[in-house]
Order: C-alpha cells, then structure tokens, then sequence
C-alpha cells in the first residue's frame, strides 16, 4: 500500500536531487569560467545524473498516484578555490544524500511501504557508486596537489566522462 507519509518524503527528497543537479551545474560553470573544461564536463555530467534521480522520483510519484512538487531552489555556491576545494564539497555532499536515502529507505521499511522500498533500494545501490566516483577524484586530487601538469592531465582525463544524456540543444 502507498504511504502518503513516504510520498510527502519522496518530495522532499525530489528537491534534494534538484539542489544536487544546481550545485553541480553551478561548479561546472566555475569550471568553464576558469577554462578547466574537463573539471566542468565532469560536474556537466553529474548534473546530469541527478536530473535522472529527479525524473525517476518523480516518475514514482506519479506511478503511486500522488503528485510531484516542484520547490523554490536557494542559489548555490558560485566559486571553489580550487579543484580539490570542489570535489571535496561534492564528497560532502553526496554523503548527506547518501544520509537522506537511508533515511527514506529505514522509513519505507519501517511503513511496510514495499514498492517504495524496492524503489529506494535502487538508489541506495546509486549513492555507492556517486560517493566512490566523487572520491576517486578527490583522492587523485590530493596526491596530485597543485602540479599544473598534473591537474592538467586530470582535467583531460575528467572530460572524457560522457553525460548520461545529450546536453546539447
């Protein structure tokens, strides 16, 4: 049976994953400024996951039939000092994602909300990997150190990342 309480929770985290996919749109654009386009396309490209977060919450709310609702965003953080500055921040913050989707997943559970908490078991299995991405580049990162050459191939090597969709017009 469909929880509405679990349902009102999915909404909340459906603005979390929309904060997600603004802040790593946000660090791209510093990226892009700073004509690091490699960094960028890989934060393009997180962007882009958290957007299919987003579309899979909300292809779940509507399957459950309850109703998606689209909040208000707070601007995010413009500029990072450096690279390790930013991927620290993204370590972070996939963490506290990792948090929110526990969470959901304990409250399901302890809902007897079954469709729910096969539905969040995917995303539980999701956060593995995005904290493990996020921290391979931070640890590549902090061996590197500020090496020019080295943050110079990186950023190469991070722009071979391909967006889980195109992001073209």
């Amino acid at each position: 049976m469909a929880s509405e309480k679990l349902n009102e929770a999915l909404n909340m985290q459906l603005k979390e994953e929309l904060k997600s996919a603004y802040l790593y749109w946000a660090m791209a654009a510093d990226f892009e400024a700073k004509n690091q386009k490699g960094f960028a396309g890989w934060f393009k490209a997180q962007a882009g996951e958290e957007m299919i977060h987003v579309m899979k919450i909300y292809g779940f709310l509507y399957e459950r039939l309850s109703k998606a609702e689209l909040p208000a965003l707070e601007k995010p953080q413009a500029s990072w000092s450096s690279p390790l500055e930013a991927f620290e921040a993204a370590l972070k913050h996939e963490k506290f994602i990792t948090g929110c989707i526990h969470s959901l997943y304990k409250q399901a559970k302890d809902l007897g909300d079954y469709a729910g908490e096969v539905f969040l078991q995917w995303f539980v299995n999701e956060q593995v990997e995005e904290e493990a991405n996020a921290d391979e580049v931070v640890q590549k990162l902090q061996t590197l150190g500020n090496q020019p050459m080295a943050l110079y191939l990186l950023d190469k090597e991070l722009g071979a990342r391909k967006p889980p969709f195109s992001l073209q017009g």
